[in-house]
Formats: structure tokens, C-alpha cells, sequence
């Protein structure tokens, strides 16, 4: 790995107390002569501004503070080290913060890899006006707002009719967002450097009820049905970014940008971390040794 000279780095906005933990980690970098600048809040165009130029940027908080940081670090290929002040903390690395500073450490001496992940882009169509677009790194949601009624939305994959979802909404996600919103709507858990995009309806009512897998490469067109009367949202990676009504139009594909992310555990980490989670008082067994026969 190439020496780091200038690395950023990121408290969650909403979370005070990932503040001073930001600073101190801004000040222990800055004592190993590295270039070193600090957000305790967001400000995007600031922050998109600092980030070109830098080598990597260490988010503080959950996975929602790695999920945001992620979209902002993609299109420079900025990589993010993610210190867990969360809950769960699928995505960061370090997952306590007393831990921070001996895992700093192993990363300024180079032992580290850089695992990538794919994300999705939406573009939002009402006729022929783009209306909104965006990059999300676990899902994109198409579905009711706030009124407790289905919604009708039309599909298609690679331009061919699929079939029409009758829904609480819609979830179109990375093999990184298997394991969030898709995971608890019953989809399937994908490995993470998979480039397959996922498709999920949520609480669906006398219509396809089964999570599909699709091939790499493949485009998703969603159409709200024209007989739709409920108010309807797109959301990415959890904010909402529009509105959607009778007749709007949501493409989803591969985007060009890929989140990276800072790595210290071995590489096959994915599912023992994953199941440490899901399962957490169940102990970890070894593999039993062969018999020789």
C-alpha cells in the first residue's frame, strides 16, 4: 500500500457524542504528520469539495453515517474506514470505539486491503423530464407513503414485462443491501462483492411474493400504475428524494461509481460477521478435524 498523506474524517451529524471521538482521532493523525481534515457536522459541498484529493475518510457512527459516506467518497474512489458508534455496524470496521487507535495504527503501516461494492443509480422520469436521480449503495424503495394502502407498480427487466407488484412498496437492492430492508422483507443474503441486483416486494397482496435475483448488467424499469390513488415515494438508501405519481417512471442499473471500504479482517470476514449478528448467542464452532481412514 501507498504512504496516506491526507485522510478526512467524519462525525455523524445527528449523534453528538461521535464529535469529540472525531476530533481526537483528527488530532492523533495530525501527530503522525498527515494531512487532516475534520467535519463534526455535514456540509455536502464542503465536505465533496475536501474529500477529492484525499486517500481515505473515516466515518464515525453507524451504518447510516458509512451508507452517506459512501456516496460521497464513490465517485472520487476515496475508500472509508467506518468506526462503529451505532447499532449494529454492518459496514464499519472497527466495531468499538475504545479500539480505534491500535487499528489506526495497523492502517498507517500499510496492513490493510480495500474491499469494493457495487451500487445502483435511479433516474426518476414524468414523461420525458428527469425529475430526480442518485446513487445508493444498499437499496432503492419505491412504495406508499403514509397511508396504509398497496400501491400497483409495473415492471419490467431489460425492457420486457415482468409482472405488476400490488405492495407496500418495492425494494430494489445491492447484494450490499440483502442483508438491510431486503433481508427483513424475506430476501435472500448475497455475498458482497456480487454485482446481481435484487429485487423485493414488501407485504405483497395477490401477486408475486417472491424475491428475484437478477443477472449482472440488468436494467430495472418501475411504472406506477396509472389506477394508483395513494401517495407514493422513492427513497434512496433510506432519504426520500421525490415523490412519485400515477404514470412516473424509475430506472435502475448498475451505477458507474463503486464504494470502496477499509478492510484489517481476513477476507472471507463476510459471514461470521454477518451471523455473529443474526445469531449472537450462538458460539462460534471450529471446523472438526478429518478422520484419517
Amino acid at each position: 500500500m501507498a504512504a496516506l498523506t491526507r485522510i478526512g474524517v467524519l462525525a455523524h451529524p445527528q449523534r453528538p457524542q461521535t464529535a469529540p471521538v472525531a476530533l481526537e482521532i483528527a488530532d492523533f493523525l495530525r501527530a503522525h504528520a498527515l494531512v487532516t481534515w475534520v467535519y463534526t457536522h455535514w456540509d455536502d459541498r464542503a465536505i465533496y469539495k475536501d474529500t477529492q484529493g484525499s486517500e481515505m475518510v473515516i466515518a464515525i457512527g453507524g451504518d447510516g453515517a458509512m451508507l452517506r459516506a459512501a456516496r460521497v467518497c464513490a465517485p472520487f474512489g476515496v475508500p472509508v474506514l467506518g468506526v462503529n458508534m451505532g447499532q449494529l455496524g454492518f459496514l464499519t470496521e472497527i466495531s468499538s470505539v475504545d479500539a480505534w487507535q491500535s487499528h489506526l495504527e495497523a492502517v498507517l503501516a500499510g496492513n490493510y486491503w480495500i474491499e469494493e461494492r457495487m451500487m445502483i443509480h435511479a433516474s426518476m422520469f414524468r414523461g420525458d423530464t428527469l425529475l430526480a436521480s442518485g446513487d445508493a449503495l444498499n437499496d432503492i424503495v419505491i412504495g406508499r407513503g403514509v397511508e396504509a394502502r398497496t400501491v400497483r407498480l409495473e415492471t419490467y427487466i431489460d425492457k420486457d414485462w415482468t409482472t405488476t407488484y400490488n405492495a407496500d412498496a418495492l425494494i430494489i437492492a445491492t447484494a450490499t443491501g440483502s442483508t438491510a430492508y431486503a433481508l427483513a422483507c424475506g430476501g435472500p443474503i448475497l455475498p458482497p462483492e456480487l454485482r446481481n441486483i435484487l429485487i423485493v416486494p414488501v407485504a405483497p397482496h395477490l401477486s408475486m411474493d417472491r424475491p428475484i435475483v437478477l443477472s449482472e448488467g440488468a436494467t430495472v424499469e418501475v411504472i406506477a400504475s396509472e389506477d394508483n390513488s395513494t401517495e407514493m415515494v422513492m427513497t434512496l438508501d433510506g432519504a426520500r428524494v421525490s415523490g412519485v405519481r400515477p404514470g412516473d417512471r424509475v430506472r435502475v442499473h448498475a451505477s458507474q461509481h463503486i464504494s470502496r471500504f477499509v478492510r484489517l479482517r481476513e477476507r472471507n470476514y463476510f459471514y461470521r460477521s454477518l451471523l455473529d449478528r443474526l445469531e449472537p448467542r450462538i458460539p462460534v464452532r471450529p471446523m472438526p478435524e478429518r478422520r484419517q481412514i
